[in-house]
């Protein structure tokens, strides 16, 4: 859930929300208070977007999304060959957030050198779990992935931004993903616990393969994939702009319940 509380009244507000699960989903609900319409559209990326505008005055908005999704481990690599893609010209491309220094694109490269693309992958991901500590707080959603790299510390989204930019550099298509975590493996059957929004990569080898540099694994059951995009830009989970006073706070909750075994 999110909740947004306005220093004052605002007039009005224009928002998109990203949301919902990507994949396996049995049932999901949208629900905005102020009470308004809701539509959806697939985005460039082919994330679902739930897009609202609010004309009435109000002093908070709240949005909950409630999803029911199936969820599968851990994929494991298999060697393919990697026929040239122009599609996937966007995704080798820097952006401000992935785009890395000249050392780091050298250091990138040299992990390709005798390997192939899995255990580049697989190389680069370990090189930022070893050089990024998570740091809860040690950064901001404007961090890019160079800054958090010289700064040896950051959040998932950091990263996520790093490995992306080390990826691309290495030669290999990268994307930037956002979803929920469950935390807890050891959570019983229909215990609600806190869950996390968090971050991660998919890289190209012929298929998409996810990997998790801050926790240093493959993808799995207790990942839920919501949005891909180049960067944080491409996937925010609430964006919008609105009319009324300069100040606003924000609240999110996450909690995710394990419905079987």
């Amino acid at each position: 859930m999110t909740h947004v509380e306005y220093d004052g009244e605002a007039h009005s507000s224009y928002n998109e929300l990203r949301m919902t699960p990507a994949h396996n989903v049995l049932t999901h609900r949208v629900t905005v208070t102020p009470a308004v319409p809701v539509y959806t559209y697939e985005d460039y990326w082919g994330t679902t977007v739930s897009a609202f505008d609010v004309s009435e005055r109000h002093t908070s908005l709240t949005v909950e999304a409630v999803s029911k999704v199936e969820t599968s481990g851990p994929r494991k690599p298999r060697l393919t060959l990697m026929d040239p893609d122009p599609s996937l010209g966007e995704l080798l491309s820097r952006t401000p957030m992935t785009a890395v220094d000249a050392g780091l694109e050298d250091l990138a490269r040299a992990q390709a050198v005798g390997r192939d693309p899995h255990e580049t992958a697989a190389a680069i991901c370990e090189l930022v779990s070893a050089r990024v500590v998570y740091m809860p707080g040690s950064t901001g959603v404007q961090t890019s992935g160079q800054e958090a790299w010289d700064l040896g510390q950051g959040v998932c989204q950091d990263m996520a931004h790093v490995t992306a930019g080390l990826l691309r550099a290495a030669g290999l298509p990268a994307r930037y993903v956002s979803g929920y975590l469950h935390p807890r493996p050891d959570a019983e059957i229909g215990e609600a616990v806190a869950g996390q929004s968090h971050a991660w990569v998919e890289y190209w080898a012929g298929e998409w393969l996810p990997l998790d540099p801050t926790n240093r694994t493959y993808v799995g059951e207790a990942h839920v994939v919501v949005a891909r995009g180049r960067d944080y830009s491409d996937v925010p989970p609430l964006k919008g702009i609105y009319q009324g006073p300069p100040g606003s706070r924000q609240e999110i909750t996450v909690t995710v319940t394990r419905l079987a075994g």
